[in-house]
């Protein structure tokens, strides 16, 4: 185990700007990066709207040419990431601004990183040293734009794609992958439906949460999640249930960012299941985490009653602990609205034992507070699909 005085590296941000109204900064950044012709990346569910013409209507008195690649899933692929690399090219563009949730967020990066590469885009996933294959020199201007306050991508080096042929969630990572700039305008998210205003936000919480439960010394990442989590906790029901709520969203939008800056401390079971069910079953990964999380925190119980009792000091529950804590979030949760079991968001329960031998092979495992076997991650799994809190 290491010592507090062993020696550690800790990262922080990019340059955020921040506020309702902020995107129409947008041109003069694109300027300061270079960009005379990006390539906007986002999803096919925001492809045809107002987000989207609204922002290229920002460039019409300008010399800045935009064109808009959407060909992006909910849960982005390799396929999609050729697809947008081939439009960049053809294109002749000089940096992306990467728009929407974190599927358009993560292929624009991931774009962005293949532009200059000559290996393929599996060969940057994040184990080992993998991350020195990349042709670093050769990495273009990012401009990171999110339109839901839950991933924090904005502020991330590196992006979730899925691999269809092996049906994997994969984590590519360098740290160059950081947007030169994130522009965060909560603004973006007034339109944003009730229930993925919460799957979204719950993300942000499990975010925060898993970080501060990750082991290591990193007081800094605790710091923020613990801040995070206390933001998301008092905004997340008022922006779920008033979305033209500036004030919410903004915390929202804040707590959002705050979680990705944290879980650079690391992941863990949760996101763990979360990308395995993701990617065999396409769920949104958000509402995925938000489901899963109780039956994690239920296995990880006999490791994490401190972490417990902290938070719950943090969010000012009485009599703080393990059960309070607990019961709290289980309130949390039923009050923005997400589904208790995965058989509520129709994932089956046959492939249970699969899942669990995937799920000990996704990287956040590894910061999982306990090391859990194939067959607990199988467990788990059943009583998220059954609803058994044990």
């Amino acid at each position: 185990m290491m010592s507090v005085t062993d020696i550690r590296q800790w990262n922080y941000p990019t340059r955020v700007i921040f506020g309702v109204g902020a995107i129409e900064r947008l041109p003069k950044l694109c300027e300061g990066q270079g960009m005379s012709r990006p390539l906007l990346v986002t999803d096919e569910g925001l492809k045809d709207t107002a987000l989207v013409s609204d922002t290229i209507a920002l460039f019409k008195d300008g010399g800045t040419d935009v064109a808009v690649f959407a060909e992006v899933k909910g849960n982005p692929t390799g396929g999609n990431v050729d697809a947008g690399l081939k439009a960049f090219r053809e294109g002749g563009h000089d940096g992306v601004i990467a728009f929407g949730g974190g599927s358009g967020l993560d292929a624009g990066k991931a774009i962005a990183l293949m532009v200059g590469q000559d290996l393929p885009i599996w060969d940057f996933e994040d184990a080992g040293s993998n991350w020195k294959k990349v042709k670093a020199d050769n990495l273009i201007p990012v401009i990171a734009i999110p339109t839901t306050a839950g991933t924090g991508s904005e502020v991330g080096r590196a992006s979730v794609i899925s691999n269809e042929e092996t049906k994997e969630k994969k984590v590519i990572f360098h740290p160059s992958m950081m947007p030169a700039v994130a522009l965060c305008d909560p603004g973006l998210t007034r339109g944003l439906p009730a229930h993925l205003t919460a799957a979204t936000g719950f993300d942000a919480f499990v975010h925060c949460f898993e970080a501060l439960c990750a082991p290591g010394y990193h007081p800094m990442a605790d710091g923020i999640a613990l801040e995070g989590m206390c933001l998301a906790a008092e905004h997340l029901p008022e922006a779920v249930g008033d979305g033209n709520n500036m004030e919410a969203r903004s915390h929202m939008m804040a707590a959002a960012s705050m979680g990705a800056v944290a879980f650079q401390k690391g992941l863990g079971g949760v996101h763990a299941l979360s990308h395995t069910i993701g990617a065999i079953y396409d769920t949104h990964h958000g509402l995925t985490n938000a489901v899963v999380m109780p039956y994690v925190i239920q296995a990880n119980r006999d490791v994490i009653g401190e972490h417990m009792q902290r938070i719950g000091r943090a969010l000012g529950i009485d009599s703080p602990g393990f059960d309070s804590t607990f019961d709290w979030l289980m309130k949390y949760r039923e009050e923005v609205g997400i589904p208790n079991t995965l058989a509520d968001i129709e994932v089956p329960e046959e492939d249970a034992d699969e899942i669990g031998a995937r799920s000990i092979n996704d990287p956040c495992a590894g910061g999982n507070p306990a090391q859990h076997s194939a067959s607990i991650y199988a467990d788990i799994f059943r009583n998220a699909h059954r609803g058994d809190l044990g």
